[in-house]
């Protein structure tokens, strides 16, 4: 193993690179997001001289997952900034997530012609099961969030 000075001149250079990968990363979720953001709005421009309702689920579908994307490119540009990662990004990403899906399989079940009882268990289980995960995730956030609260000063009105 090196030392001395050649030691930290590869460990610089190794940072160096960690960083350029994290540009790259954080680069490809932009243009990922503006690419699903104008195919989303292509796609809704297509369906929704058919099928409105269906057009606005494909958009909806497509924008929160845009949301996603920029969730996660503000993520890295934090942590090129600072050089720490939070949790609390991630726990913003599996909320949208999981409202994504709950959304995504109710507005399916509205559109389809028939229901038959399997689907709609399926249906009843997707939405208890995302419902819970967005639940636990809302609640980890808010604990993640709670040491850091400041508590307000505690200043009684004056009377005039």
């Amino acid at each position: 193993m090196p030392s001395g000075p050649s030691r930290f001149l590869s460990i610089e250079f190794m940072e160096q690179l960690e960083n350029y990968g994290y540009v790259s990363v954080g680069i490809s979720f932009l243009l990922l997001g503006m690419t699903v953001f104008v195919y989303g709005w292509w796609e809704f421009a297509k369906i929704a001289t058919e099928h409105v309702p269906k057009a606005i689920l494909v958009l909806l579908n497509d924008l929160l997952l845009v949301v996603i994307l920029l969730e996660l490119f503000r993520t890295v540009v934090h942590f090129l900034k600072t050089g720490e990662i939070s949790l609390e990004p991630f726990l913003h990403v599996g909320i949208i997530a999981a409202v994504r899906k709950i959304l995504t399989v109710g507005a399916e079940m509205v559109l389809a012609d028939t229901i038959d009882e399997l689907r709609f268990t399926q249906y009843l289980f997707d939405v208890g099961v995302h419902g819970a995960v967005v639940l636990a995730l809302v609640a980890g956030l808010y604990f993640y969030r709670a040491p850091r609260r400041t508590a307000a000063p505690n200043v009684s009105p004056r009377a005039p």
